[in-house]
């Protein structure tokens, strides 16, 4: 079949209320879509980075005329469809639905997309979300975003099991009133599972935060007047305190286990958990106290200490 009878049969398909996307950017994610189809109608669903090269999406409108309405638009239109500056083609689906878009958040994964239900963005912050979600295990990374369904969430933990965890106590809770607003009545919490298992955290602000990376930049412009760091006497930024300390061990001539960093940080108080991993050639690890002071004391006592003697292990 020629090129033009190709393009001819899509427009003479039957219409659905499910519009099929190709050529899409790599990594298309679903606001980019939302926010390409918006405009013609209420999005139900959608379901992205289908096909070999993860280059095509589904998008099911309310009703069949909101996808006609797109459709047709674009078929007639001089300027194509775009995202990111790349040309989308656009024609109907054979299926009439998206049946399975919800199976992938039943997969179990190291990350959490979560709905705050009942609030603005602006009134819960990601330091609130840190807290409430920190409970279970360490938080590497959070990003917040606006969608269709409301405010959301991307929690990413170390493990499925700690994220298991987070879902299971959470999934249909409230976020505590003390933690709100007075005016927030309540906030509830919806929880899926994400096919994120690594975020792109590329700056510290009110809506993304990098929790193993303390040189990551912070983008002042992003953070709200309630977040902006504190500086000190010498103009330079303040870290913000946490009861969980990042350390980087350096000149690693002698092993250092998860024993060896316990009695260490013991001395200043309980040990919660501790964690060492790899990461950018470097050993590091996570330790976590009960409270922010006991952790505090400890980084100010450490910070430079050397674990054995002659300068070793940092």
């Amino acid at each position: 079949m020629s090129s033009s009878g190709q393009t001819q049969f899509r427009y003479t398909q039957t219409p659905s209320k499910v519009v099929h996307l190709r050529n899409l950017p790599w990594e298309c994610v679903e606001e980019e879509l939302i926010d390409l189809c918006k405009r013609f109608g209420k999005i139900v669903n959608t379901k992205s980075n289908v096909g070999a090269n993860r280059n095509q999406a589904f998008v099911e409108f309310a009703d069949l005329n909101q996808a006609i309405s797109m459709v047709s638009y674009y078929a007639s239109s001089s300027e194509p469809a775009q995202i990111r500056g790349k040309t989308v083609y656009i024609q109907y689906s054979n299926r009439h639905e998206i049946v399975n878009n919800q199976s992938p958040g039943d997969v179990p994964g190291n990350v959490l997309l979560v709905t705050f239900e009942g609030v603005e963005s602006h009134e819960v912050s990601i330091d609130v979300i840190h807290l409430v979600f920190s409970a279970f295990g360490f938080v590497h990374k959070i990003a917040t975003f606006e969608k269709a369904a409301g405010f959301q969430a991307l929690v990413q933990f170390s493990d499925v099991e700690t994220a298991s965890a987070a879902r299971n106590a959470l999934d249909g809770r409230s976020i505590p009133r003390y933690l709100l607003p007075e005016h927030v009545g309540s906030c509830n919490l919806r929880m899926s599972y994400s096919a994120h298992t690594d975020l792109n955290i590329k700056f510290q602000s009110h809506r993304s935060r990098d929790y193993t990376n303390p040189y990551l930049p912070v983008n002042h412009t992003a953070m709200d007047g309630s977040m902006q760091p504190a500086l000190g006497a010498d103009g330079k930024k303040v870290e913000s305190q946490s009861n969980v300390l990042l350390g980087l061990i350096e000149n690693m001539q002698y092993a250092v286990t998860v024993d060896v960093l316990h009695t260490v940080f013991s001395a200043y108080g309980t040990v919660q958990k501790i964690a060492i991993f790899e990461k950018n050639g470097s050993t590091q690890a996570l330790i976590q106290y009960s409270d922010i002071p006991t952790a505090a004391i400890a980084k100010e006592a450490l910070e430079g200490h050397c674990i054995y003697d002659g300068g070793y292990c940092v």
